[in-house]
C-alpha cells in the first residue's frame, strides 16, 4: 500500500496509539483516580507552551537566572576548596589557596560568605602567619587586611585585628623574620589598624611601631646617612606610608607633637638612594603641612626655604645615575609636593567608576586611595561601587543600584568615541605645532 493512500482514520488510530494521555483514554478512561486528558489540562498545557514562546525575554531570564545560580555556586565551591587548601601540608597548595582567596577578595563583595566562615578564615591565617615563610606569611597579612576591608569596620573586623596584631607586631620587630613578610606586614597593620581599630590611643601605639621602623633611615646628628639596604628601605618606605596613613586620623595634639618630633627630621629621607623612599618622605611631609595648615591657617615651617629648595631641586632632578623612569616619577611626584608647600595646592584628581565620580582633592585623601588601591588593584572601582565601608570612607553614600539598560543607553557608540578622539587629537596636535614652529616670535609668548 501507498503510504499517500493511507487511510484518515488509521492515521488517526496510529496518533492515538502512540501518544500516552490517548493511550490512557483508550485503556480505561480514568488512571489512578483522576482524569488522564481533560479540556482543563488542554487549557493550561497550550497556555504553558504560549506563553513561553510568545515571550523570548521569559526564557532568557529563566535561562539566565540559573546560569548565575550555578556560577555563584560553582564559585563558592572554588571559595569553600581554597579555605580547606590554607591548612593543607604542602606550602605550594598553602600559598595558592591564599592568593585564590586574596583574589576573590579583591574583585567582588564577599560579605556573607565570609561572615559565615570568618572565624575559620581568621585561624587559617594566623596558622599560615606563625608556621609559614616569606611568601606565604606576605600573602597571609594582605589577605588579613582584604578580609577587614570585605567586613568594614565593626566587631567583626575588630575580632579580625584583636587576633593579628600580636602577630604582626612580633614580626615587625623581628630582625631574623623574612623581610618580605616584614614588608607585607608593614603595609597591611596600617590599614587594618585604619578599617578596624576604635582607641586612638592604640592608634598611636601602631604609629611608634611604625616610627620605630623608618627613624632608622633618618639622618644621623652629624648630617650622615646610615647605610640601608635596598629590602630594608623598602620596609621603612612601607612603614612610613602606613604611618602617614594613620596620620590623616589622628587627633589635633598627637598632629602637633608629629610635627615637633619628625617635620624637622623628615627631609632628611629626601636625600635616599631609593626612589620610593624620597616620594613617600615628600607626600608625607605635604600631608603634614595640610594637616598643620588645617590647624592653623598661618602656619609656618622654620625651616621652609632649605626645604623649598630641596624639593625644587627633586622636581627638575636630572642626575645621570638615575634612570629615566625613576626621574619622570619623581619630577611629577615633587611638582605637587612643591606646590602644597609653597602655596598650599593639591592637584585635585577625578576618578571615575561606573555611572558615579569621586574627587581626590587633598593629600589625607589621596593617602587613603592610594592605600585600599595597594590591596585590591584593579577591583578599586568595584569597590567604589559596591563596598559600603570604601563607600563610607570617601563619603560617597549607599551604592547607587544602575540596571544594564541605562548603563547601555549612557555609553557612547565607537563610532561617537572615534570621532571625539580624532577631534582632540587634532586640536592637540595644532596647539603644539605652534610652539615647535622655530619661526614663531618668542616676543608673542
Amino acid at each position: 500500500m501507498e503510504w499517500g493512500r493511507f487511510p484518515y482514520f488509521c492515521w488517526s488510530f496510529l496518533w492515538c496509539l502512540f501518544n500516552p494521555r490517548c493511550v490512557l483514554c483508550l485503556l480505561g478512561g480514568q488512571h489512578g483516580g483522576v482524569h488522564p486528558f481533560s479540556d482543563e489540562d488542554a487549557s493550561i498545557e497550550t497556555l504553558s507552551h504560549c506563553s513561553s514562546f510568545s515571550d523570548p525575554n521569559s526564557v532568557a531570564d529563566e535561562g539566565g537566572e540559573a546560569a548565575d545560580d550555578a556560577a555563584q555556586e560553582d564559585f563558592q565551591y572554588k571559595l569553600k576548596g581554597f579555605i580547606d587548601s590554607t591548612v593543607d601540608k604542602s606550602a605550594k597548595t598553602r600559598q595558592g589557596a591564599l592568593d585564590g582567596l586574596r583574589t576573590a577578595m579583591a574583585t567582588r563583595i564577599l560579605y556573607e560568605f565570609i561572615s559565615e566562615r570568618r572565624m575559620t578564615i581568621t585561624d587559617s591565617i594566623e596558622r599560615c602567619l606563625k608556621k609559614g615563610k616569606g611568601e606565604e606569611q606576605s600573602a597571609a597579612a594582605s589577605l588579613a587586611c582584604l578580609l577587614c576591608i570585605q567586613l568594614g569596620s565593626g566587631m567583626e573586623s575588630e575580632e579580625v585585628l584583636k587576633t593579628m596584631k600580636p602577630l604582626f607586631k612580633t614580626i615587625l620587630a623581628d630582625t631574623s623574620a623574612s623581610i618580605q613578610a616584614r614588608q607585607a606586614v608593614a603595609k597591611s597593620l596600617g590599614l587594618c589598624t585604619l578599617v578596624a581599630e576604635d582607641d586612638i590611643l592604640d592608634v598611636h601605639n601602631t604609629m611608634e611601631c611604625f616610627e620605630s621602623l623608618f627613624v632608622r633611615s633618618y639622618a644621623r646628628g652629624d648630617g650622615t646617612r646610615p647605610p640601608v639596604n635596598p629590602q630594608s628601605s623598602l620596609l621603612h618606605t612601607n612603614a612610613l606610608l602606613s604611618w602617614a596613613l594613620l596620620l590623616t586620623i589622628c587627633t589635633a595634639s598627637q598632629i602637633r607633637e608629629v610635627l615637633r618630633r619628625h617635620l624637622p627630621k623628615l627631609p632628611s629621607l629626601l636625600d635616599s638612594e631609593d626612589v620610593n623612599m624620597r616620594i613617600a618622605a615628600g607626600e608625607t611631609i605635604a600631608l603634614l603641612f595640610e594637616l598643620a595648615r588645617d590647624m592653623d591657617a598661618d602656619f609656618v615651617f622654620d625651616d621652609g626655604e632649605a626645604l623649598c629648595d630641596k624639593l625644587s631641586a627633586l622636581a627638575t632632578d636630572c642626575n645621570k645615575h638615575r634612570t629615566k623612569v625613576d626621574k619622570r616619577k619623581q619630577r611629577s611626584a615633587f611638582r605637587d609636593v612643591l606646590r602644597a608647600v609653597e602655596e598650599g595646592d593639591f592637584q585635585a584628581e577625578t576618578i571615575r567608576f561606573g555611572t558615579e565620580r569621586m574627587t581626590i582633592d587633598s593629600w589625607s585623601r589621596k593617602r587613603m586611595y592610594d592605600a585600599f588601591r595597594e590591596f585590591v588593584g584593579a577591583g578599586m572601582n568595584y569597590h567604589l561601587q559596591a563596598n559600603e565601608f570604601i563607600r563610607d570612607v570617601f563619603e560617597l553614600g549607599p551604592p547607587i543600584l544602575v540596571d544594564s539598560a541605562t548603563l547601555k543607553a549612557m555609553k557612547i557608540s565607537r563610532f561617537e568615541r572615534h570621532l571625539y578622539n580624532s577631534a582632540a587629537f587634532k586640536a592637540r596636535t595644532k596647539a603644539r605645532n605652534k610652539f615647535r614652529d622655530k619661526r614663531v616670535d618668542v616676543g608673542e609668548f
